[in-house]
């Protein structure tokens, strides 16, 4: 496990935005949003490169922001961050209380906007090292720490340090219902949380959906239903464009936790 403060050095504090090529693939008449794709010109040659293979994409300085913010519009980001201020401000909870786990915390883009609402303690976590290294390299002054663990699988160490903090606060964005996360780590990062905190998070509408495959539309829906999760605000939006310039439409919801999820719920 990779952890720890952040450095708060004289790094410049936002990515680079990139001066290479990027192209979307030309006349596609259907692609799911699971095997979309771009071609970047790097290192002197033009490379495929998967959208959600993070891995590459969080290796090339600026490549993530140019594809998805500049060229395929993404607004989770913002759309989740000013529902949770939203709500904090109609219960008078002052934001700089908060202690947020970022789960899926990427590059740091997320944990930036929540910085931006005025969260008091961040802390990142996500299962590839390269995204913790695009956070240090790209937002440095954002993570308070930045854990690099698999929350199916957690070894006590991990546990204990993710339980320090005492969470009051969890954000998951636009990292839902593919595998990269499935329900049993959200569980896992939903039961870091203290009672009566704070749960954000955006899925894709599908995955809330009867055609939902994932588990995840089960698992929200028993959560509501047990009065685990108490639904403040929900609403859909579009996420961002697709490759052929189609929207994508997701849901951000805003929650309270009334009590931890047993395992027995997942299945």
């Amino acid at each position: 496990m990779e952890n720890g403060g952040l450095p708060n050095g004289d790094v410049a504090s936002r990515p680079v935005r990139l001066h290479r090529d990027v192209r979307l693939p030309d006349d596609v008449e259907h692609i799911d949003q699971d095997a979309e794709y771009c071609s970047v010109f790097a290192d002197g040659a033009w490379q495929r490169i998967r959208f959600h293979d993070y891995r590459r994409i969080f290796s090339i300085p600026g490549l993530y922001e140019h594809l998805f913010h500049d060229l395929l519009d993404c607004r989770s980001p913002d759309v989740v961050a000013k529902l949770l201020k939203e709500e904090l401000q109609r219960d008078g909870v002052a934001a700089h209380s908060l202690r947020v786990l970022d789960l899926g915390a990427g590059n740091g883009l997320v944990g930036e906007q929540l910085r931006t609402v005025g969260a008091g303690e961040l802390v990142g976590v996500d299962i590839l090292p390269e995204a913790r290294a695009a956070a240090l390299r790209d937002r440095p002054e954002v993570y308070d720490a930045y854990h690099v663990v698999d929350m199916t699988a957690l070894a006590e160490p991990e546990r204990a340090a993710l339980a320090a903090p005492r969470f009051t606060a969890l954000a998951c964005v636009a990292a839902l219902g593919y595998g990269d996360i499935p329900p049993s780590a959200f569980r896992a990062a939903f039961n870091l949380v203290a009672e009566g905190g704070w749960i954000a998070f955006t899925i894709k509408d599908r995955f809330l959906s009867e055609a939902d495959t994932s588990g995840f539309a089960r698992l929200v829906s028993r959560c509501t239903e047990a009065g685990l999760l108490r639904v403040r605000t929900s609403q859909r939006y579009r996420h961002r464009l697709d490759v052929r310039g189609e929207p994508l439409n997701y849901v951000a919801l805003v929650g309270t936790k009334r009590a931890d999820i047993p395992e027995d719920l997942l299945g």
